[in-house]
């Protein structure tokens, strides 16, 4: 956060107020959840109300995350745990309920004597996706939202590009397997990811790494291996996990939200793109969200203090009327590289121009044309899987590291630029568009973006991938949407790409069989070749951006 940034932000209060605790919610079915209430000290009416419901419980460490501390500045907080978590009946049934439960829970709501007829939804990840879950249905009376790394559906989180995001699926079954434990709270995040991993690796088959990792079968885990498959956005086919993601995702309903809608996410959160789609599902609407987006990662603290101070002048400008404290361009970004925040008037940035970078025969790579070579070839062998190394999880660090250990393998292609003569700013979305040929009808392609330091470090920025299903004709072109990315590359540095074809464990291994996830047994290796020819233009799309027409903000210290 900008030193400017850091002395006019409204600085964290002493708890005054008085709580109301497991107040008893009815559900339509007959099942009782439990909200605390927590009341500012000295108002004399009835202030707005801003909800939060949770399945990570109402208390202790969580008080703070849940938004406690909004409540010295005026505002009623209500958290509710979600079914079946920290004291509420029911079953949990995660992503299941929260659309039914949260509806009823504002309907509750609005016949309370002390609501004042407004109200605010706020929360991080699954809490902002429960916001998501209630947010059509609320009625007139949710005046504003503020969410941060979170999105409307989780599908395409859990399937990226087609695929399944094992580690990340996978510790955040086996953290809310064990958090009402005693002392889950505390052990689970530190422990979750770590037995995940270990489970990816002991060679046990998909269908049964919830049972290495927790000891028994998990639910949700189980849910997700039998209902495979990302959405099919606009194509009206069916895959063949709709019919569970039918309850599950809120993706369609969030251009009808009316309420104003603050996000808030990292360049290296899972939840990134889909926080985007978002951002622009409501713009295409016609509405005026505020986007931002900083060098942060899931679990990253940093970002609660910007998250803090920019939902507090959300909710003072749009529950209180006071806007004294919002900023006037709705988009903010920090390119890292450049170390500085930047304000837009959109997202992707006006004035973005797309560059296809070429990759090259030889290892190549820039805006120059290709030239007509053979096609670059690896093998990639699922029994012994290419590894991820940085990029996006949900627990722990996703802060870039060096990928030299990577780009040694025989397994990933890696192309690189001449050294950059002068600063070279990405601001938008980043994809690859490439030609291929594999031996396998199934098969996966990862595609990762990284920046090469004079010293020869090479740090990743973004990156994608994409599941492959049989379609005809010998060569394909298909496109890999990557990370959006906000990144400087400086002068006398290099631009890389890999290509590979696996990232494991944080993308479950595509066995080349095309046998359903959780029945695969055998697998088969796969050629792979990249095409790099005139005919065969294989590219990175760069989106291109000149400074901001604001003075950028200079912060140093977030790139640390």
């Amino acid at each position: 956060m900008a030193i400017r940034d850091r002395l006019t932000a409204p600085q964290l209060r002493l708890p005054r107020y008085t709580v109301q605790r497991d107040l008893p919610v009815r559900m339509p079915d007959g099942v009782t959840l439990l909200a605390d209430r927590y009341i500012p000290l000295g108002v004399r009416r009835p202030p707005p109300t801003i909800l939060v419901r949770t399945p990570y419980g109402r208390r202790g460490p969580a008080s703070v995350l849940n938004g406690l501390p909004f409540v010295p500045f005026g505002f009623q907080l209500l958290v509710q745990s979600a079914r079946g978590t920290f004291g509420s009946g029911g079953e949990f049934d995660p992503l299941g309920s929260e659309h039914d439960d949260g509806v009823a829970t504002v309907e509750w709501l609005k016949k309370q004597p002390w609501f004042n007829g407004s109200f605010a939804t706020y929360g991080a990840s699954y809490l902002g996706y429960s916001a998501w879950a209630l947010a059509a249905d609320a009625g007139p009376e949710l005046k504003a939202m503020s969410l941060q790394i979170t999105a409307s559906s989780f599908r395409d989180a859990a399937y990226v590009g087609g695929s399944f995001a094992l580690e990340s699926t996978l510790t955040w079954t086996e953290l809310t397997h064990r958090q009402q434990q005693p002392f889950g709270l505390l052990t689970a995040p530190l422990l979750s990811r770590r037995r995940a991993v270990r489970a990816a690796r002991s060679g046990r088959p998909l269908a049964e790494l919830d049972l290495a990792a927790g000891g028994e079968p998990m639910r949700f885990y189980q849910d997700l291996i039998s209902n495979h498959g990302a959405a099919n956005h606009g194509t009206g086919d069916h895959g063949p996990g709709d019919a569970y993601w039918a309850k599950r995702d809120f993706s369609a309903t969030v251009g009808s939200v009316e309420a104003p809608v603050a996000l808030l996410g990292g360049w290296y959160d899972v939840f990134l793109p889909w926080l985007v789609k978002d951002y622009l599902a409501l713009r295409a609407a016609g509405h005026r969200p505020h986007l931002t987006i900083g060098p942060w990662w899931h679990t990253d603290a940093r970002h609660g203090l910007v998250s803090f101070r920019e939902s507090l002048a959300w909710f003072r400008a749009h529950l209180r009327g006071d806007s004294s404290g919002v900023r006037a361009d709705p988009v903010r970004v920090y390119v890292t590289g450049a170390r500085e925040w930047r304000d837009y008037q959109d997202w992707p940035p006006p004035g973005t121009r797309t560059e296809r970078w070429h990759l090259h025969a030889g290892g190549g790579l820039g805006p120059g044309g290709p030239q007509d070579h053979e096609p670059s070839r690896y093998r990639f062998d699922p029994a012994r899987p290419t590894p991820a190394l940085g990029g996006p999880t949900l627990l722990g660090s996703s802060k870039p590291v060096d990928n030299r250990p990577l780009e040694k393998r025989d397994d990933v292609l890696v192309f690189t630029s001449p050294v950059l003569t002068e600063d070279t700013d990405i601001v938008g979305p980043v994809a690859a568009e490439l030609y291929v040929r594999s031996s396998r009808a199934h098969t996966d392609f990862i595609v990762r973006l990284c920046d090469v330091a004079p010293d020869g470090a090479s740090r990743n920025v973004c990156e994608g991938g994409l599941r492959l299903l049989p379609a005809d004709g010998d060569v394909r072109r298909v496109t890999v949407d990557m990370w959006p990315a906000g990144h400087r590359f400086r002068k006398g540095h290099r631009v890389r790409v890999h290509v590979a074809s696996g990232a494991y464990p944080k993308v479950a291994v595509n066995p080349g069989t095309g046998e359903p996830l959780g029945a695969a047994r055998t697998m088969v290796a796969a050629d792979q070749e990249v095409f790099h020819d005139p005919e065969h233009p294989s590219a990175i799309l760069l989106p291109c951006a000149g400074r901001s027409p604001a003075p950028a903000i200079p912060d140093p210290a977030a790139e640390r």
